[in-house]
């Protein structure tokens, strides 16, 4: 076999001579580009917006506020998330805890906070339902114009609510607001990484995006939405595997807007072991190519003009992680085969010269955005140094999760229920900010 491959190659030179230096060239520029298109976009989305600061949001209405909890084996978390939401200086609210079939002692924890708080309801399901499902049926239950959906782990800064409320008080075509999540455990390297990548590439990524009018993603972990725009979109699909970014395709759809408000902080848990960082990064993979099948008719719409460059961004990332990961095996089973081709083809595919280019950008990237996220988190200069382990963590592990993940999102069923699991918290959890 390996005979045959090599007869192969060695007889069409000229074409994987050619193959190998577009995709070689992609792999290199691709990110150096969108790299500067986010950096840009962030600076004018800060001269327009952040500059001035706003000590509070205006509020000239306070319609009530419904905020949901679901969670699956939370009994660590679940006490301190619903008592930051009650912390909150917004004045009316009720929350809605839901219990997915939890085999802790997180239904426990949430009975005692129900008898303790008055605002506090639950719902507890009996079969592991999925997030998505768990926010349908705690939807029906609530009474709220706005509705607010927050992680288990997540603890709201104190005007959170007041925040993304300000948003629909102000524009009534806003449809959702999306939050501005920080790393709450900060104890290990891959945390510490996390901690500048939610900075650096999520801050900057929608930043880029509000400015063009469309963000991709609301964060699930911390966002709000007019009870209307949810009922126009038939509220959250079951069979997405990442309900968040499927939600936010389908309100832009219907022409709602999208706002992100960074002064709704909540803090979060992110993974700290290899394991639970992997299956983040598989899941987040797989339910944006689910996300990219289930859309794709927008691309013969010309009403969704303004989503075809979200869209075509997102398909050409999927594409350069399978660059990435067919040029590093390519040249692997050259090695081993011990080829005698071009230099050209012989060559690392992993960073040398262009390397130094890609480095510098990265690090200037997360300067500039360490500098603009600085003012929600004064403590996130300091962990500048880690992100040299960024391209690895991010760059090796998202290609490696994509190209695992794309297959499973393109041939899974339509209709089949998305369940919950329980992700990893982290090893520590630190007062924020530390």
């Amino acid at each position: 076999m390996f005979d045959l491959l090599r007869e192969f190659v060695l007889f069409y030179p000229p074409v994987f001579l050619l193959v190998w230096l577009i995709g070689a060239n992609f792999v290199f520029l691709y990110p150096i580009v969108m790299s500067v298109v986010w950096m840009v976009g962030a600076a004018i989305f800060y001269w327009r917006y952040e500059r001035e600061k706003i000590p509070e949001p205006v509020l000239t209405e306070t319609p009530l506020v419904s905020v949901l909890i679901p969670g699956r084996n939370e009994e660590e978390s679940i006490r301190e998330t619903v008592e930051g939401v009650l912390a909150q200086t917004y004045p009316n609210l009720e929350v809605i805890v839901i219990n997915d079939a939890s085999t802790d002692r997180t239904l426990e924890v949430i009975e005692d906070l129900a008898a303790r708080h008055e605002k506090v309801r639950y719902l507890s399901l009996q079969e592991n339902m999925g997030k998505a499902y768990a926010l349908n049926y705690a939807f029906v239950m609530s009474r709220g114009e706005v509705i607010v959906c927050i992680d288990a782990d997540c603890i709201l800064e104190p005007q959170a609510v007041s925040w993304m409320v300000m948003h629909f008080v102000q524009n009534p075509r806003v449809g959702a607001v999306t939050g501005n999540p920080r790393v709450k455990n900060r104890t290990s390297l891959l945390a510490k990484v996390q901690t500048a990548e939610y900075a650096s590439v999520i801050g900057l990524i929608k930043r880029t995006q509000r400015l063009l009018g469309k963000v991709m993603t609301i964060s699930g972990v911390i966002a709000a939405f007019r009870r209307r725009a949810l009922l126009d979109v038939g509220l959250w699909d079951t069979d997405m595997v990442t309900e968040d970014i499927n939600v936010s395709w389908k309100i832009e759809r219907r022409f709602w807007a999208i706002h992100y408000e960074l002064n709704a902080v909540g803090w979060i848990l992110v993974p700290e072991t290899l394991r639970g960082f992997w299956r983040q990064r598989v899941r987040w993979a797989q339910g944006g190519v689910e996300v990219l099948r289930r859309h794709i008719g927008i691309l013969t719409d010309w009403r969704m003009r303004r989503l075809w460059p979200l869209y075509l961004d997102y398909g050409m990332s999927v594409v350069w992680a399978f660059t990435f990961v067919g040029l590093t095996g390519a040249w692997l089973v050259a090695r081993l085969l011990d080829l005698d081709l071009p230099a050209e083809l012989m060559a690392s595919p992993f960073p040398q010269w262009n390397g130094s280019v890609a480095a510098i950008v990265c690090l200037f990237q997360f300067a500039v955005s360490l500098y603009l996220d600085s003012k929600y988190d004064k403590s996130l200069p300091r962990y500048y140094i880690w992100v040299i382990w960024y391209p690895l963590f991010y760059w090796i592990f998202s290609a490696l999760a994509t190209v695992y993940a794309t297959p499973k999102a393109l041939l899974k069923k339509k209709g089949i229920r998305a369940v919950w699991k329980s992700p990893d918290r982290g090893l520590k959890a630190q007062a924020s900010g530390d």
